[in-house]
């Protein structure tokens, strides 16, 4: 059987085309299934709906423009601006942006001198740029299974606390606040650093304080899918003076002073390397990108949290599926929207994902666990349990949520997932 689908964006204006052809189609498919040769399925597809999709306004792309006027185009005062209100939303001390989110978890764990023959837990839930920076240190990381609100484990963080063990780095996952609090009296105990990685949770708070602001340093992403965007870029945020210092240093090769401070002096060469630093500066035109998006962060903010408690009143009674993270609203920045496929659902989450992405809808799995990585076997991690991990990226899928996501789009997925689930 030939499958074709028709993306028809306005169906009254193409209805009559429509019409004439599926009559044609129809005749080919008498005379093939006559001839038991060939059979043409037509499906017409009313509505492409994005996974993702990053929310540029005519303000954005001005604000970049007029930065291209400006002489310095790194490492310059709109960064210096960026960061400062980047502080005041998250009410911590001290921001330091950086190229991605990636590097800003490499810089902190470097910055906290971790290394070598150290060990660092992280959930075996999550993208693997939280296994890449620890590697990238020379540490090793020590995946733990997660609990089902898809966050880290605190049992599992226990169990695999070692003599090596130098740090934590908790994923807010999709958007969810981890137990900061259980999990700070573990690290005190231990003597063990925190790195938040707060990748998914720009906007998240507990107990009214933000998170990436409970441990040591909080690591951002502004990656073009996060809750905002710098295209590419991070940032890190810490209360600590000391730490602070040393980042502004390691993110610009490891120089005393910056750019700004250079050209001030009458020898702008005049400068020491304490420690060997990075490339990892946030150049002015993405700075201003996010400046401008942190303006209207709350906007921003706001919809994403309406889109999904609309998902939430639309699917939570579907046999067929289970709403993750359904009750805790309040501690949720709704970075990603997740639901987990049951055992009595109509499809499987593979057949769903493919089901709907044959209706013009796009889903994916986040993510698949690191222990299934063949990269991590080396590691020697495979006799550690990651139950509900595995179990999460057999029944997880990820529905499209984003911004500007319309009611009619969010209906034409809640329609097919009902259809295809119960």
């Amino acid at each position: 059987m030939v499958r074709v689908a028709i993306l028809v964006p306005n169906p009254p204006v193409v209805i009559t085309a429509v019409f004439t052809f599926l009559i044609y189609i129809s005749c080919i498919n008498l005379y093939f299934e006559k001839h038991s040769t060939l059979i043409i399925h037509v499906e017409i597809i009313s509505m492409r709906v994005p996974l993702s999709e990053p929310w540029i306004s005519k303000q954005d792309k001005l604000m970049m423009m007029r930065c291209l006027n400006n002489p310095q185009l790194t490492d310059g005062p709109i960064l210096r601006q960026f960061e400062s209100k980047f502080s005041k939303v998250t009410k911590s001390k001290f921001a330091i942006g950086v190229s991605n989110g990636t590097q800003a978890l490499q810089l902190s764990l470097i910055s906290l001198g971790i290394g070598k023959g150290d060990e660092v837990i992280i959930p075996d839930l999550t993208f693997v740029a939280t296994a890449n920076a620890v590697i990238a240190t020379g540490a090793k990381p020590v995946p733990v299974d997660i609990i089902p609100s898809l966050n880290i484990s605190i049992d599992s963080i226990k169990e695999k606390i070692s003599n090596k063990t130098k740090a934590v780095i908790p994923v807010h996952f999709a958007g969810l606040a981890c137990n900061m609090n259980k999990l700070s009296k573990i690290a005190k105990k231990h003597n063990l650093f925190i790195v938040e990685d707060c990748a998914h949770a720009f906007g998240t708070y507990l107990d009214k304080k933000h998170v990436g602001t409970f441990g040591d340093m909080g690591c951002f992403s502004f990656y073009p899918t996060k809750n905002i965007t710098t295209i590419e870029g991070g940032m890190i945020i810490t209360n600590s003076k000391k730490l602070s210092k040393k980042l502004y240093s390691l993110r610009n090769h490891g120089l005393t002073k910056n750019l700004i401070q250079r050209d001030k002096n009458t020898k702008p060469w005049d400068y020491d390397i304490k420690d060997p630093g990075h490339n990892f500066r946030l150049d002015e035109i993405r700075s201003s990108l996010g400046l401008s998006q942190l303006k209207r962060f709350n906007i921003i903010r706001s919809k994403r949290i309406a889109a999904a408690k609309y998902y939430n009143k639309k699917l939570k009674n579907i046999p067929g599926i289970n709403i993750v993270n359904l009750s805790d609203e309040k501690f949720h920045a709704y970075h990603l929207y997740i639901i987990r496929i049951k055992e009595e659902s109509k499809n499987s989450r593979d057949e769903l994902h493919k089901k709907l992405f044959q209706k013009g809808i796009k889903t994916t799995v986040h993510y698949k666990p690191l222990h299934m990585f063949s990269s991590f076997k080396k590691y020697n991690i495979k006799d550690s349990k990651f139950l509900e991990s595995s179990l999460a990226f057999k029944e997880c899928l990820s529905l499209p949520l984003f911004p500007t996501i319309s009611q009619k789009q969010q209906d034409y997925v809640i329609k097919n997932v009902k259809k295809l689930t119960e």
